[in-house]
């Protein structure tokens, strides 16, 4: 089993750039071997015959034919717009 002490702690919230007081190492170095200690736990697991899945549960997605449009919505959108010419958004020009 792997054991984490004050130093490593402290290690870690240093590269992390993460300030802790020197009371909360002690703390923090027991919850991080509790949280190491169920990882070791789960590699117990036999899942040998366990297929990758993305889900728990099986669920088929709905399929729908890929159509490409142009939304629609052209004259909504550039209403939001403080200036626009042809159909398009104006800005002003950056590079001369």
């Amino acid at each position: 089993m792997s054991h984490i002490d004050k130093a490593t702690v402290a290690k870690i919230a240093r590269l992390s750039r993460i300030k802790i007081e020197d009371d909360k190492l002690e703390p923090l170095a027991g919850e991080l071997n509790n949280i190491l200690g169920w990882v070791e736990q789960l590699e117990e697991v036999n899942t040998d015959n366990v297929l990758p899945m993305a889900s728990v549960v099986d669920v088929k997605l709905r399929w729908r034919t890929d159509e490409v449009t142009d939304g629609g919505k052209r004259d909504s959108v550039l209403k939001n717009s403080p200036n626009h010419e042809y159909g398009f958004f104006a800005v002003p020009k950056v590079i001369e």
